[in-house]
């Protein structure tokens, strides 16, 4: 019996890892671009795990099936691109809350579901490669800036992506820990882990924040972590309960928003490695290995406050570094599915010109608005009786 959980229980422990290490400095840079102090940045990632954790706990117990939730990584792109918001962070609270309910509303009236389906992919993956396209070339800034610090991160993360690709990032965030190591020791600075007090914020309800931030949230969690998570589960024989995944996870967003979590979601890319025969030879086990990366997650959210506070010192780019890599490959496949259909090129071109432009309109950020005018021109060439081509 040992021998046959020993298999799926590893597995769980490295999904949770490696879905942790490859986007928490996304994450924490997300957080802070929209207002918060690194204590607050902190206690949402600490509010992230936990509300993943256990909504991975309840789903994959309660369906026995590897069903693994995760934070939006794509969200957090969202949060960078945006780089402040009016209201400051009680108004990006009150964005995640307001992005939490749509997705509750989502599994309540199945026609709001429909409505952004009816967005065509190749836009919507347009708007997420242009927000990504800025954060994506911070590395090559930071090498210029700081070479000596950059390029061993980047020869690691390169070599990794030959050979072992899901490692790649991971490794390449435990160099940059060590070298923000030997950076404190060499420079004889302090390292104090802070204590994280449970301080919840009131949320404020700004428009601004709510159509800059909340839609956006909302469209690009569903169409490229929600609707994919249903893919990769189905591709491997899995029935995902949509109505109760989109209520769990949504409740969840809503509940950890007040402690600075931006939203949570149906895993994608991570959801393969738990659902696969690499977890279990039998399908009906791989069940565990989704329910031990929930509880991997529960004590990664202990770990949180070590890590952040290591950040905090980090030498200049190193962290901007990492989270570049880790969103090089998203930004790939999001401008292959943007300009695969060449009828909507011009569509998808506006939303990603927009998207990655600094433009910043009634207060409200490029990510929107590279998502309406591109719905625009997709309109006048889809009506207009002419296709972009």
């Amino acid at each position: 019996m040992k021998d046959s959980l020993a298999q799926p229980v590893s597995v769980g422990i490295v999904t949770a890892l490696v879905g942790f290490t490859s986007s928490f400095a996304v994450v924490l840079a997300g957080l802070a671009a929209v207002g918060a102090t690194p204590a607050q940045a902190t206690l949402g990632l600490i509010a992230l795990n936990v509300t993943q954790g256990l909504a991975t706990i309840w789903l994959s117990w309660r369906h026995k099936a590897p069903l693994l939730t995760a934070w939006s990584t794509p969200g957090a792109a969202i949060l960078i691109a945006t780089a402040g918001v009016a209201g400051g962070w009680s108004a990006a609270i009150g964005a995640f809350v307001v992005g939490g309910l749509l997705v509750v509303l989502t599994a309540a009236w199945p026609m709001l579901g429909r409505l952004i389906q009816a967005i065509p992919a190749s836009v919507a993956q347009a708007m997420l490669a242009g927000v990504l396209m800025m954060i994506c070339l911070q590395p090559v800034i930071a090498l210029a800036d700081n070479p000596l610090w950059v390029a061993p991160i980047l020869v690691v993360w390169l070599v990794l992506s030959r050979f072992l690709p899901r490692w790649a990032t991971p490794a390449a965030f435990g160099l940059a820990l060590v070298l923000i190591a030997s950076a404190v020791i060499a420079g004889g600075q302090g390292f104090s882990v802070p204590a994280v007090e449970p301080v919840f914020v009131m949320p404020t309800f700004e428009a601004s924040a709510i159509i800059g931030i909340a839609v956006p949230l909302y469209i690009v969690t569903m169409a490229s972590q929600n609707v994919p998570g249903v893919a990769i589960m189905k591709a491997q024989g899995y029935e995902v309960p949509w109505r109760e995944s989109l209520l769990v996870t949504g409740v969840g967003t809503v509940a950890g928003a007040p402690a600075g979590g931006h939203m949570i979601n149906l895993a994608a890319i991570t959801a393969a490695l738990p659902s696969s025969a690499e977890a279990h030879p039998n399908p009906e086990k791989r069940w565990i290995a989704a329910h031990t990366a929930g509880y991997t997650y529960l004590v990664l959210a202990a770990l949180t406050p070590l890590l952040t506070a290591a950040v905090a010192v980090a030498p200049a780019g190193i962290i901007e570094t990492v989270a570049g890599l880790a969103l090089i490959g998203t930004l790939v496949s999001s401008l292959a599915a943007a300009f695969a259909d060449p009828q909507m090129r011009i569509a998808t071109g506006v939303t990603f010109l927009v998207a990655a432009s600094p433009v910043v309109i009634f207060g409200i950020g490029s990510a929107f608005w590279g998502m309406v005018f591109g719905l625009l021109t997709w309109s006048l060439f889809r009506y207009g009786g002419r296709r972009a081509a």
